[in-house]
């Protein structure tokens, strides 16, 4: 998502706003079809956090529209919506990471970038709801705000809070949407997320038991290596409560997200194994390999140690699972130096 400088520092410093961690907790219902149930004659009803108060419906909205990652979440769940907004597809055509297992071919999209939503075409969608997450600051997540209330005029808004709670409780709140939309939690397929979820936290604190690793996480841009704090990143917070270690910046931002280095200074952190951030708009890490020398003699990277981590997971069972799964691999294929 290549943005200005201002701009690109406002989504990165939103989008690291996550919280620290919990222990899952567990959904329920009962049935073995994942698919969408669309409950007949049924009110809605669900919290918008950026008010703290529910939106209220006479029946089940049918025509929901999402910011993307949220409706890759929905998704896992069983649930498909109308259309959605946000980082969806590359240059090339494939899936955005942020689009997680969501159809991007079949997918009506408002807006593909920073800034991008087409109100003209949402509104010919007769839209009943609309979706979004919610950063403190950020109010419905990838909708323009100058189109913020035209937007909300011809639907209601809810906003799922990612920037406070923990990976388990954002993840909860996902599942409880998709429930409240027609997803049945209980099905077979939505059983074995919640299992594999469990699964992935049991790998990652394996790992760490079996080999203590010095861990950093960053993000890699052109004006230079963007150190993660931790804390305010959920998925690294539930590492953390796993017994990772990973590095804390001794000077984070204003929003205490990122630490940023130039690349004269890179190696001001000791770690044995890097995660760099492989959302859009980062560099690669062969990028950084080939046009960054001073990123090409860290230790981890000489020793190959650079594994992917996503600071903006899909916030479902599934999604969350591949966040850990991600991380417990890197643990285990590491080596201390």
């Amino acid at each position: 998502m290549p943005l200005p400088a201002f701009d690109r520092r406002r989504l990165l410093a939103a989008s690291g706003g996550l919280g620290a961690a919990s222990l899952l907790a567990a959904c329920s219902g009962g049935g073995d079809d994942p698919a969408q149930t669309a409950p007949d004659g049924k009110p809605f009803s669900f919290l918008d956090e950026r008010s703290g108060e529910d939106v209220k419906l006479a029946l089940v909205p049918t025509k929901v529209v999402a910011f993307t990652g949220l409706a890759a979440a929905l998704y896992d769940y069983g649930v498909e919506v109308a259309a959605v907004f946000g980082p969806t597809t590359l240059s090339d055509g494939q899936p955005d990471l942020q689009a997680g297992r969501l159809p991007v071919e079949e997918l009506t999209v408002l807006g593909n970038a920073w800034g991008e939503f087409d109100v003209e075409k949402y509104a010919e969608l007769g839209p009943e709801l609309i979706v979004s997450h919610y950063y403190e600051g950020f109010d419905l997540w990838f909708v323009p705000e100058d189109r913020l209330e035209e937007v909300e005029s011809l639907a209601p808004g809810i906003g799922i809070e990612v920037s406070k709670p923990t990976i388990d409780q954002i993840i909860d709140r996902h599942a409880a949407l998709a429930e409240a939309l027609g997803a049945d939690l209980g099905s077979e397929e939505n059983a074995a997320a919640v299992e594999r979820f469990g699964n992935a936290a049991g790998s990652v604190a394996a790992a760490v038991a079996e080999k203590p690793l010095k861990v950093l996480a960053v993000g890699a841009w052109p004006d230079g290596l963007y150190i993660a704090n931790p804390p305010t990143f959920n998925v690294l917070a539930k590492s953390v409560e796993l017994g990772v270690d990973v590095v804390v910046p001794e000077n984070p931002d204003q929003n205490n997200y990122w630490e940023l280095l130039s690349w004269e200074n890179v190696d001001k952190y000791a770690a044995d194994v890097i995660f760099l951030d492989v959302r859009t708009g980062n560099i690669t890490a062969e990028q950084l390999e080939s046009d960054y020398p001073t990123w090409a003699a860290l230790p981890a990277v000489a020793a190959g140690q650079v594994y992917g981590w996503n600071a903006e997971p899909v916030y479902s069972h599934v999604g969350g699972a591949i966040e850990l799964e991600r991380i417990a691999e890197g643990l285990t294929s590491g080596q201390a130096l």
